[in-house]
């Protein structure tokens, strides 16, 4: 994420959003590994688009342990204007339920971009979760803008210090739909506030069982300086 393309990577649409109080693994042993596949029709993370609102392919592996432990990695291609192409990220965590409706995720997330220019960096995460209620927090603490050569103080973006805030609201509807309504803050740690932005959407989606999960999605971004035009996408994801 360098200064040119501001909020350029993931929610991972599979990261991308709000985490769910741990299920752990299956009832068939204490550890369980899962893949999945997905196509969208923009790859938005965090209320921007990642592929100049063209469309994406994507996907990920993950294992999970029954005590709460998980990790993964997961792909997409990626348009910024130059000539990083791809991103590739890695992540880990604990997740677990306090109670049977209030669930936490402790987690860290690293977003490569093995073909940019100075622009992998590394998140700290936490949320908790009580019945449709998620709210969480991601720090930056570490990323390859910070003091790059080229890059000015008051320029770089995604780099250690960096502060993004997220809640959503997560039902079940009649017809076996799902409705999130979501919204999150990033607060950057340079240029006083010049390059902080809100943004806030809101997503459809319904399981049919073997053909995946479908979905229809709405986003915004609540300031001018970058590009606040509605974003309506649909997407598809498969798990196995």
């Amino acid at each position: 994420m360098q200064q040119a393309r501001i909020g350029a990577t993931l929610t991972a649409t599979a990261l991308s959003a709000a985490l769910m109080p741990w299920q752990g693994a299956s009832a068939e042993g204490p550890h369980s590994v899962s893949a999945n596949i997905g196509v969208v029709s923009n790859y938005i993370w965090r209320g921007q688009s990642q592929t100049d609102d063209q469309a994406a392919v994507q996907g990920g592996l993950d294992y999970a342990h029954e005590s709460g432990f998980y990790a993964g990695t997961w792909a997409s291609n990626v348009d910024f204007g130059d000539n990083t192409s791809y991103e590739l990220d890695a992540y880990l965590g604990f997740a677990g339920n306090i109670t049977d409706e209030l669930g936490y995720d402790l987690g860290a997330v690293y977003y490569a971009y093995p073909d940019g220019r100075d622009s992998d960096f590394a998140e700290l995460a936490a949320s908790l979760s009580y019945r449709w209620l998620t709210a969480g927090i991601a720090y930056t603490v570490y990323g390859q803008a910070d003091g790059a050569p080229g890059v000015r103080n008051d320029e770089a973006l995604y780099i250690q210090g960096d502060l993004y805030y997220h809640a959503s609201l997560d039902f079940t509807l009649p017809f076996d739909l799902g409705l999130s309504v979501y919204g999150g803050y990033t607060d950057f740690e340079y240029n006083d506030g010049g390059n902080d932005y809100a943004h806030w959407g809101a997503s459809i989606s319904r399981e049919a069982g073997d053909f995946g999960t479908f979905s229809l999605n709405y986003d915004q971004v609540g300031r001018d300086t970058y590009d606040d035009d509605p974003k309506v996408w649909v997407g598809w994801n498969k798990e196995f």
